[in-house]
Order: C-alpha cells, then structure tokens, then sequence
C-alpha cells in the first residue's frame, strides 16, 4: 500500500472514509492522491438554462476543492505524501483511467446505503470501481466503522488457494499490532458424509494453522475460524454480521476485461451483502501472473 488513490464527494461518509485511511497503519511512506471528480452537465435549453448549470458546475467545483483541502489536512504530520486533483468526467469512469494513469496500488472509495436492499442495487459508483479498476479495491461503509476506542476487527477470507495467499501477503504488508483483531475465517464446503473419514478437516486445518503463523508476524491477535456451509459467500455474511466485522479481506483473480463486466463472484457478492467495509486484493495475483509468465510456464507463481 505504496501508492493509494482516494476518492471523495465532499459528503460526510466520504470524509469519514478519509478519517479511516488516515487509520490504516503502513509499513513505508505512502504516495496519497486525492481526487474528486465534478461533472459537467450538457443539455439542449434555452441560454438561461444553460447559465444556471454553468452557475451550479462552478459552484460543485468551489466545494470539491474546499472538500479535497480539508481531507488533504487529515493527513497532517503522518507519513503520506498528499496530492489533491480535481477531475472532470463521469465519476466511476475517471477514477478507474486515474487509477490507471498514476498506477494505483490501492483504490479506496465509500459507498452508501445502510439498508439490506441498498447494499445489493448494482450500478453505484463503488460497485462500478471495484468491478473496473486494475488493482486492489477497498470499499469503505463508514456506517460499519468502529467508534474511538474500540478494536478494528478484520476477517480474512481464507482456503490456501492462490488469491487468498495473495490477499494475506497483502494485508501482511502493513502492521496489524495494538487494536486490530484479525480473524481468519476458513469456509468449508465439501465436509459431508463422503469426505468424514478422510483426512479433508485436518488438510484444511493446516491451512488455517499456516495463515496464522504468517499473520502473527504483523499482529498480535490473530484468530482462526473453521466454518462449514455450502455457499462460501453466505457463510462469510453471516460471520461478519455475527462476530461485528469492520473490514473484510478476500483475494481475487485477474480477469480480462470482458469478464469483469460479469456478476456472481464470492468478492462481488460479499461487497453488496454485508454491512462492513471491503478489501479486494488483486496485485499481487497479477504480480504472481506476471512472474509466471517469465520465468516458466511450469511453474506457479503463488502456492
């Protein structure tokens, strides 16, 4: 987490988002690029029409610098180099090309809606950067944030495959220590009477007993969850829902443009169903990808 791009509104929930990446603690300094995008309406109408939308186009970009000011103060005395950048375009649009232009390790964004069904209407903007943009995603519910004082509970989706490696080694790049609770949730769902006297609960175990092992280099609280169920992203639902997550972790693999724009994935359905802020790691994996393709077919960049 090197070099993040925040994306503001000048909302409320969107300086609270702010407030909780000032949070997020870092190993290295890190390059912050603040953006808030305004954009300008078009409409076929009489001069006066179009006078009073130029009036307002003027006055959203008055407020959106006053709004990337006060964030940029946030960040005060920490140990992040701050950039602010007004952009004009559609917003989800601009934010995944910027993300691209400056080569974003982290894109963070809030997304609103507190209700059940609010979560889970498609098209937001959040929805739309976490499904576009070319590296990781936090999406920040600042409803779902804990008050001063309390721990910051974090889960970790879990299983050993390659991009829940991925997404632990990327949560292990910054250090987890004082009030930070993570849990590793491990969700299996082939546990039923074929596989109950094979060694599949004790393999799985072992996975859980390793991540662990790796966590505890970067934090202090580190606890293991073995769930069973059939639909992994229902079960992660109701752990968050149940054990009152922040922030849930879960690791994703690079696809191709086209495959982006199809839904049903566990990282998509976990975004627009539980009540808490959302990490979708993907450098890693793409890193990994990359470092296969060079060195050898035959090999496989994450274990």
């Amino acid at each position: 987490m090197r070099n993040v791009l925040l994306a503001i509104d000048g909302s409320k929930p969107s300086e609270e988002t702010a407030k909780f990446v000032a949070r997020l603690p870092h190993f290295d300094p890190v390059d912050l690029t603040v953006v808030s995008v305004v954009h300008r309406r078009f409409v076929h109408a009489s001069y006066s029409t179009n006078e009073l939308i130029e009036k307002a186009y003027e006055q959203d970009r008055a407020n959106a610098m006053k709004s990337l000011e006060r964030v940029a103060l946030l960040f005060e005395g920490a140990n992040v180099q701050v950039k602010t950048e007004l952009l004009e375009g559609v917003v989800g649009e601009s934010i995944v090309e910027k993300a691209k232009e400056i080569k974003a390790d982290l894109v963070v964004v809030g997304a609103t809606g507190h209700s059940q069904i609010s979560r889970m209407l498609l098209g937001s903007i959040s929805d739309f950067v976490a499904t576009h943009a070319p590296c990781s995603v936090l999406v920040v519910r600042p409803e779902g944030l804990p008050a001063n004082g309390e721990p910051l509970k974090v889960c970790l989706g879990y299983e050993g495959t390659g991009p829940c490696q991925a997404a632990l080694e990327e949560l292990m790049e910054s250090p987890w220590r004082g009030q930070t609770e993570l849990n590793v949730v491990l969700v299996a769902a082939c546990l039923n009477e074929v596989y109950a006297d094979s060694n599949c609960v004790e393999h799985y175990k072992k996975e859980l007993a390793g991540a662990k092992e790796q966590l505890e280099e970067v934090s202090d609280h580190v606890t293991t969850h073995f769930l069973e169920d059939v639909h992994y992203g229902e079960a992660i639902t109701r752990f968050v829902e149940t054990h009152g997550i922040n922030l849930v972790v879960l690791g994703e693999t690079p696809r191709s443009q086209f495959s982006r724009f199809l839904l049903g994935s566990t990282s998509q359905y976990v975004l627009r169903h539980v009540p808490c802020s959302v990490w979708i790691t993907r450098n890693r994996m793409i890193e990994g990808l990359k470092h296969k393709r060079v060195e050898s077919s035959s090999k496989t960049a994450l274990s």
